[in-house]
């Protein structure tokens, strides 16, 4: 993706000034009930380590972005929130990941379930090869939820922003929708099997900006009953659409042999981009690098 959403460097910024704690715990979005709660996060592929040492609550009903340059562990780290990096063999983790303050990586924890629970939208639509309403429907059906489906097919495609525009179409091929409109069809998809969380992968990198808007509109409006989380290169989306604002860097080893992902600052958006506590913040959002 293009850097069109960087801010140039001739931005003035305030003078620097550490964190203010108290202020953040004063604050609308830093008083709600934490959804993830996450300490000591380390994860490695093999023998090499992706993201080090994170330390992050993720609060209900906000939306939170993940910004950084490419290489430091965002999509990493989004995907370890619902288990999605199960899927590759070297993959392991270090730290506590507590979802609702249950660990998402215990003994007893079944991977499906916290995938039923906090969905995924990838950067590229991935529809099924079946009917708009299929696509809806296959989450549902493989979980038994099989009651009322019609309603809940027209029910999450309205939510989704989607259901005036192809109610007439609900057996046609899926992949004959717009790039814009598949997105929304696996926004919609994934809201289908009653997720708590939504988590985005750079939803819109592949659209045009009018898809691009409506997508933005939409995550604005799944925020009144869901949390969501979202890795963006843009930083002017992250400005615009979040509440909170998780900062990734790459940290040299010490060894100068390697790097890794870390994360260098987490707070309200409009103190990330007006006011960072952090040199490299305002590097980052004032395009100095990345």
């Amino acid at each position: 993706m293009t850097e069109e959403g960087d801010v140039s460097e001739t931005v003035t910024m305030p003078p620097m000034r550490p964190v203010d704690v108290a202020a953040r715990e004063g604050s609308e979005a830093a008083v709600g009930e934490s959804v993830f709660d996450i300490s000591g996060l380390t994860v490695r592929y093999g023998s090499n380590v992706a993201i080090k040492d994170v330390n992050v609550q993720i609060q209900k009903n906000l939306i939170t972005a993940v910004i950084g340059p490419s290489g430091c562990g965002k999509s990493t780290f989004i995907r370890c929130l619902n288990r999605m990096n199960d899927t590759v063999s070297s993959f392991n983790l270090d730290g506590k990941l507590l979802f609702h303050g249950v660990d998402l990586y215990g003994d007893n924890v079944e991977p499906i379930e916290v995938r039923r629970r906090i969905g995924m939208v990838f950067q590229k639509p991935n529809p099924f090869p079946k009917s708009i309403y299929d696509n809806i429907a296959f989450g549902p059906r493989m979980l038994g939820m099989k009651k009322d489906l019609d309603e809940r097919v027209e029910r999450v495609l309205r939510h989704a922003a989607l259901w005036e525009e192809v109610k007439d179409r609900l057996k046609e091929n899926a992949l004959g929708l717009s790039g814009g409109q598949q997105q929304r069809l696996c926004i919609a998809r994934a809201l289908a099997v009653e997720p708590d969380v939504i988590l985005m992968d750079e939803p819109a990198s592949a659209l045009d900006p009018i898809s691009t808007t409506r997508i933005e509109d939409l995550i604005g409006e799944l925020k009144r009953d869901y949390t969501i989380a979202i890795v963006t290169h843009n930083m002017q989306q992250a400005a615009r659409v979040a509440d909170m604002t998780a900062f990734f860097s790459v940290e040299v080893r010490e060894d100068g042999k390697g790097r890794h992902g870390i994360l260098v600052e987490y707070d309200l958006t409009t103190k990330i981009f007006t006011n960072p506590g952090d040199k490299r913040t305002e590097d980052y959002v004032t395009g100095r690098f990345g």
